[in-house]
């Protein structure tokens, strides 16, 4: 009883303090905020970022999820203990943990744009975020164990490192938006330069259990700038600037990857099983059009025995595939037309891919029915060579955008579709 009134009083205290703040202009309120940055560009050697990929990560980290939301009202508790949602069973969805003595202490995920769109696209619209080009991710599921709580960003500023480190250099990620309680926003918005999607509070945001929330974004393209603006003359422990931009952190253990893919999926069909069939009932609470888009993600019989039937007992087997399913990727490569064609190199950012053809971003014009051969380099140690042409063109403000097919794919190639394919966790990529 008195561990509740306790939190009923910081309840109380914390919308005191809000109230008092809110009084002061916002200008003023923002400088405060910044104040109380502190990001120690040398963190304890216990702090281990790193992508949660085991079961008992994973776990952790769902824990703390559904702990930190049920405290704040953003979700009924569950039986479970857990906060999993259908997102974090998609391989499109990368969760990162921060682990304190071998301990996780504090997540956060990233989902990328899949077949369920995203989170807060059911009440915010992405339009004009998507006008200004570029791939999109949602920062979701942010929490951290109640112990590091007041540890002035210990865990938190360390996880938004990790976060935007990794959108940029894997997660091929140029726009990222959030949904966040009203009480919270002018946090992202002052420390972090998020902009509002628009002014209007959403009242009712069925994905934190109906509690109010604000839409933001942060190009990550010009956040540079943005901050050095904001930090430029800050002390050291609170300039975000450097911290995010030019610090290097070695508690962050990044990903190894095989080859330049945009995702780290994690999902085994055991995890898969454990996690949405066996200590919550995600998968089976679906409808029929979403267990048939999950039947589309994973096409392999191992996963298929761990996904849910259709309404009937049906299978959708039935369902319409490309006749080549294509793959994000993000990689560099050329193409050197041929002799008859003047010979030129272009250079291209390959961005997906499949076994028939490839599409690649390029600031030269390329013209359509023009071809040669393409040198892409799908990996580290994994490089290709095959003929292509160009079959069509895309314009955009974010660049010239082409599609290639190429004549027949070299070892190198079909390697890498297969390694795809046959597989959807980065180990199976690594060991394919």
């Amino acid at each position: 009883m008195s561990r509740i009134r306790r939190s009923s009083w910081r309840k109380r205290l914390h919308q005191a303090l809000r109230n008092l703040l809110a009084l002061l202009p916002r200008s003023q309120r923002f400088a405060l905020f910044r104040r109380m940055v502190d990001c120690d560009p040398e963190p304890d050697a216990r702090l281990v970022l790193k992508v949660a990929e085991t079961r008992e990560e994973l776990e952790a980290c769902f824990k703390i999820l559904h702990d930190a939301y049920v405290g704040a009202g953003f979700m009924k508790p569950h039986p479970s203990g857990l906060r999993v949602t259908l997102y974090h069973a998609l391989p499109t969805t990368t969760t990162l943990c921060a682990k304190w003595d071998g301990q996780v202490v504090g997540t956060l995920s990233m989902i990328r744009e899949g077949v369920f769109g995203f989170p807060l696209q059911s009440v915010f619209d992405l339009a004009p975020v998507r006008a200004r080009e570029g791939q999109i991710a949602e920062i979701s599921a942010l929490a951290v164990h109640p112990d590091f709580r007041k540890t002035g960003g210990a865990i938190m500023f360390p996880l938004m490192k990790f976060m935007h480190q990794y959108c940029v250099s894997f997660f091929d990620t140029r726009h990222l938006v959030i949904a966040v309680n009203p009480d919270r926003i002018e946090m992202y918005e002052s420390l972090l330069a998020f902009v509002r999607l628009q002014e209007q509070v959403v009242g009712n945001y069925d994905f934190a259990n109906g509690a109010p929330a604000v839409g933001a974004s942060l190009d990550l393209q010009t956040a540079e700038a943005v901050f050095n603006k904001i930090y430029g003359r800050a002390k050291p422990r609170k300039n975000l600037a450097d911290y995010f931009f030019r610090r290097n952190l070695a508690n962050i253990q990044l990903p190894k990857r095989r080859y330049f893919t945009t995702n780290d999926p994690v999902m085994t069909p055991e995890l898969l099983d454990h996690f949405f069939n066996q200590r919550t009932q995600t998968l089976d609470a679906l409808d029929d059009r979403k267990k048939a888009l999950l039947w589309s993600i994973y096409q392999t019989a191992e996963y298929r025995r761990v996904l849910p039937m259709l309404e009937g007992g049906e299978v959708p087997l039935g369902q319409a595939l490309r006749r080549h399913q294509r793959h994000s990727i993000s990689c560099p490569g050329r193409l050197q037309l041929r002799a008859e064609e003047g010979g030129q190199v272009f250079e291209l950012d390959v961005i997906e891919f499949s076994l028939g053809g490839f599409q690649a971003r390029c600031v030269q014009e390329l013209p359509t029915g023009s071809a040669g051969e393409a040198q892409i380099q799908l990996g580290r140690h994994e490089h290709s060579t095959v003929q292509a042409s160009v079959v069509r063109r895309i314009g955009s403000e974010a660049g010239h955008f082409f599609g290639f097919k190429i004549d027949e794919a070299d070892d190198a190639w079909r390697r890498c579709v297969a390694a795809l394919e046959s597989g959807h966790t980065a180990s199976d990529l690594d060991h394919a």
